[in-house]
């Protein structure tokens, strides 16, 4: 199959580091891309925004498969311009990337189909979340424990210039759960987690995520199919009860709380940092399963993968361009995956080129083999001010 996979981040470099792996695949190609993806496949010059040059690449191509890896070009309906177009896409149709694309949307079908969730709150008083209701690149949240904390959150809010609730603030562990969807049927990966906060002991800012590992210590593999059941199916049913089936990956993040599982989000594509944690446990060939072949849940490997995220000095306010990244072939040497994912080439060299910059993935027998294998190879990559957690993975 010739495979297309749009976006430029860590999630779209692990997927075309999986993808590549394929006995079923024969061309790959991805638009942007970035530096560590054009050693796996063909890249093109085009951004995930743009519908109409994806559209014309994918054709030219006689592409088999679109992967879409970001969420912004699915909520604006990408998904719908490829199949239009008779292009088959790994992806959900706008309608359905509403789950994503609109909190309140979200919220509404949760509760239609009988989903625990959080409770929406009708005055803004500590403890609470504010959320965006849209597009936020994982930053539209802010938990807040005291009235300090509020009286930041709500001008920030503002600021963003879209619709925003407040809910009740849930207590717990979090994880996160995919499912392979297509219409009401579903199969599950197995559970990761990642690392929101920007600092260790989850100080600081949110940010798209520090961090990840699986499998979990306190939720096993063979969790995630009741929790699928549970969460995932009765919002399959309620969409495509509504006229808008969900077809590609539906991601719930969940929290473990005392009263038992509670939604925080939906997420209508691969999560980033989880996916880079997951695929290297994967051994079903991708490419069958990203075409709707749900005939068998993702086959996975009983060993572990941590993921760590290397950022620049100014994020998650600012992102970095330019600075110089040195040790990525040492890192690589260890016998880690180093995945790109904000990078570019300049006169040859490479450079930073966004807010986090680097996915450096350790794998292992246990989870403590795979993080040490993580930050050993983490420790020999070095670029000016880069920073990142020192607590992935450990407890």
């Amino acid at each position: 199959m010739r495979v297309l996979v749009v976006g430029s981040g860590g999630r779209e470099h692990a997927l075309a580091w999986s993808l590549s792996r394929s006995g079923s695949l024969t061309e790959l190609h991805a638009a942007p891309g970035n530096p560590g993806i054009s050693a796996l496949a063909h890249c093109h010059p085009v951004r995930a925004d743009d519908q109409s040059a994806l559209v014309s690449l994918a054709r030219e191509l006689r592409i088999d498969l679109v992967v879409v890896g970001p969420e912004a070009p699915l909520v604006a309906g990408l998904a719908d311009e490829l199949r239009h177009r008779g292009v088959a896409v790994f992806g959900p149709s706008a309608a359905a990337a509403r789950i994503e694309g609109s909190k309140s949307f979200a919220k509404e079908v949760m509760e239609a189909a009988g989903v625990p969730t959080a409770k929406t709150l009708p005055v803004a008083r500590p403890p609470c979340v504010v959320k965006i209701d849209g597009l936020a690149a994982g930053k539209g949240v802010w938990v807040c424990r005291t009235r300090a904390e509020l009286d930041e959150a709500l001008p920030a809010a503002e600021a963003l210039g879209q619709p925003f609730h407040v809910e009740e603030l849930l207590e717990g562990p979090e994880l996160s759960v995919f499912a392979l969807c297509a219409g009401e049927d579903a199969v599950a990966f197995p559970p990761a987690r990642d690392y929101k906060r920007i600092g260790d002991g989850n100080a600081g800012p949110n940010t798209g995520g520090m961090g990840s590992f699986s499998p979990l210590p306190d939720v096993p593999d063979g969790a995630a199919d009741g929790i699928v059941e549970l969460v995932h199916l009765p919002v399959l049913r309620e969409l495509a009860r509504r006229g808008s089936p969900f077809q590609g990956l539906l991601y719930a993040g969940l929290m473990q709380t005392g009263d038992g599982l509670r939604v925080i989000e939906f997420n209508c594509r691969f999560g980033d940092p989880e996916t880079q944690s997951l695929l290297p446990r994967l051994e079903s060939d991708l490419i069958p399963l990203l075409a709707g072949d749900l005939s068998q849940a993702p086959r996975v490997a009983d060993r572990a993968a941590v993921t760590v995220v290397l950022a620049g000095a100014g994020y998650p306010e600012r992102s970095d361009q330019g600075t110089p990244i040195e040790g990525v072939a040492d890192a690589e040497a260890t016998g880690a995956l180093v995945l790109h994912a904000g990078t570019a080439l300049h006169g040859g060299r490479l450079v930073t080129n966004g807010g986090r910059i680097l996915n450096v993935v350790g794998v292992g027998a246990t989870v403590a083999e795979a993080r040490t294998a993580a930050y050993e190879a983490a420790s020999r990559i070095d670029f000016a001010g880069m920073q990142f957690r020192k607590d992935i993975a450990s407890g």
